[in-house]
């Protein structure tokens, strides 16, 4: 038994596609193993180290014949490919159907009912790349004070506001309205609050943004851990994720080398309970505008920070690291790709060098943590720690 957990999301960081990825026109995505071939090989000593060469062909990653812990990949069972799907799958909540997606933009009753309740018009309402649709129409919001709304592939709902504009926090009340807007079959995921700074040719969206989740639908790992007691501490936007529920204590971070600082933090203050973090800059930084080089150059400099996390995950620490969904940055989309995810394993009741296979389902994470901590799950998921140990 554990005395403690580390689960660590690597977001987008997909090894390949699912059986069901033509579904979603991500037939053929493979991120890192796509970007490692791409830069001519990855430098990755620690995921390496933990048996990543064993998931998948990664160049310049060597399959270790011996790993650290136990290794294997995870296909996602609910439907979509978005972070909080993924997410809310690692915690033992698998979804039957996907959330909505807007490709033409908002329902017009959507968008009045929206302006109705912020009193003033919106721009864009379509959906658009938001470093692309912030550089056209930013000069038209500082001009008019209207914000920008646009969407993705994604489920999300999303709003635009210069911030010597529209005050951070007015903004966020925007999206709390948003949030209440939209429920029933217009319930996205999420509405993301997206402040931006600078002028018009050089406008930069800051590190204030912030994700308003739909709650959960259904119990989830978390509610179980709070239900016995055991704290869950948030790193990252897991709060956002999860609407707050479960989470005893949540950190928002500025940078993907910020969250894994404040992960290794946590693990060294930390003595009871599960550390649940999330790096996302792989994603919004590199994977959404196919920045080949960025990614790579990202994933190195999240190993080299992966040290003293691994180093401080002791013989009581269950520690996984794995990822929500892929971002695979050399095809022409930019959004999300279908694909399965890496899990590396390392703690009690994992023996070194296991090959834990091809998972069905993302909340074998969650079932494991929960058995670690000694709490019962009773959810989808099937521990592998007595097939690790």
């Amino acid at each position: 038994m554990a005395r403690r957990a580390i689960v660590l999301v690597l977001d987008s960081a997909g090894v390949g596609e699912l059986p069901d990825a033509a579904l979603y026109g991500d037939e053929g995505s493979s991120t890192i193993p796509h970007v490692a071939a791409a830069v001519g090989g990855l430098r990755l000593p620690t995921l390496e180290s933990l048996g990543l060469g064993r998931i998948a062909p990664i160049a310049g990653v060597n399959p270790l014949p011996s790993p650290e812990g136990a290794f294997g990949r995870m296909a996602e069972q609910s439907p979509g490919k978005d972070s909080t799907t993924g997410h809310w799958e690692l915690m033992g909540l698998v979804l039957d159907r996907p959330f909505p997606t807007y490709p033409d933009g908002f329902p017009p009753e959507i968008v009045r009912a929206f302006e109705q309740a912020i009193g003033r018009p919106v721009l864009g309402n379509r959906a658009a790349s938001g470093v692309a649709i912030i550089a056209e129409l930013g000069e038209e919001h500082i001009r008019t004070g209207y914000p920008i709304v646009y969407t993705s592939a994604d489920s999300v709902f999303q709003i635009a506001a210069h911030e010597d504009v529209v005050p951070v926090d007015l903004l966020y009340d925007w999206c709390r309205i948003a949030r209440r807007l939209l429920v029933g079959e217009h319930a996205v995921s999420r509405v993301i609050a997206r402040p931006f700074v600078g002028r018009p040719g050089a406008f930069q969206r800051t590190d204030r943004r912030r994700d308003f989740s739909l709650a959960p639908p259904g119990r989830t790992v978390l509610d179980a851990l709070a239900a016995r007691g055991v704290p869950v501490y948030a790193i990252g936007k897991i709060e956002d994720l999860f609407a707050g529920r479960g989470i005893a204590e949540a950190v928002h971070t500025q940078s993907d080398l910020d969250g894994l600082a404040r992960t290794a933090e946590a693990a060294r203050r930390v003595d009871r309970g599960l550390i649940f973090a999330n790096v996302v800059d792989l994603d919004t930084v590199y994977g959404h505008r196919n920045d080949v080089e960025g990614y790579a150059r990202q994933l190195e400099r999240i190993d080299a920070a992966l040290g003293p996390i691994v180093e401080a995950a002791d013989a009581q620490t269950l520690l996984v690291i794995t990822a929500d969904h892929g971002n695979d940055p050399t095809t022409p989309s930019t959004d999300h790709s279908r694909e399965y995810v890496p899990l590396m394993v390392r703690g009690p009741g994992v023996s070194r060098g296991r090959d834990l296979g091809t998972r069905p389902t993302f909340a074998d994470v969650g079932a494991t943590v929960a058995a670690a901590l000694d709490v019962p799950w009773e959810g989808p998921g099937a521990c592998f720690l007595a097939e690790g140990g």
